[in-house]
C-alpha cells in the first residue's frame, strides 16, 4: 500500500473489508467503534485526527459505525461507544472503552507498538 494510506486519513470500514484492513494489516491498527449520533464519539473524533497525524507510518486508524455493523460489534463484545481496539498482526492487543485524551490513546498505542504484553481488557 502507499504511504498515504497508512494513518494520515481515518478510513471508515465495515464487515466486508475488516479482515483485509485490520486482521491482515502489516501495521498495527487502531479500530474505533462509534456512532455519528453519540456526543462522546463526536468529542473523540476531534482527537482522533491528531492521533492519526501522530502515528503516520507506524500504525493505521480506522473507524467502524457500530450501528451499521452490529455483527462486528457483537463479535468484539462492544457494549458501549466509543470503544477503541488495538490490533497487532491481526490479534487484539488492547482495548479502551469511552472517551480518552489524545495522550492516553497515544500512550496505549505506544505500549502496543513496544510489544508490551497486556490484557485485552485493559
Amino acid at each position: 500500500m502507499n504511504a498515504n494510506h497508512h494513518c494520515d486519513a481515518i478510513v471508515e470500514i465495515g464487515g466486508a473489508d475488516f479482515e483485509r484492513e485490520v486482521l491482515q494489516s502489516k501495521l498495527p491498527v487502531l479500530v474505533v467503534f462509534l456512532a455519528p449520533w453519540s456526543r462522546p464519539c463526536q468529542v473523540l473524533s476531534e482527537k482522533l485526527a491528531e492521533v492519526a497525524a501522530a502515528c503516520v507510518g507506524t500504525a493505521r486508524l480506522v473507524k467502524v459505525n457500530a450501528d451499521d455493523y452490529p455483527d462486528l460489534s457483537l463479535w468484539y463484545d462492544i457494549q458501549s461507544i466509543p470503544t477503541l481496539l488495538f490490533f497487532v498482526r491481526g490479534n487484539l492487543a488492547a482495548k479502551v472503552i469511552g472517551t480518552a485524551s489524545k495522550e492516553a490513546i497515544l500512550t496505549k498505542l505506544h505500549g502496543v507498538l513496544a510489544g508490551s504484553p497486556g490484557n485485552p481488557k485493559s
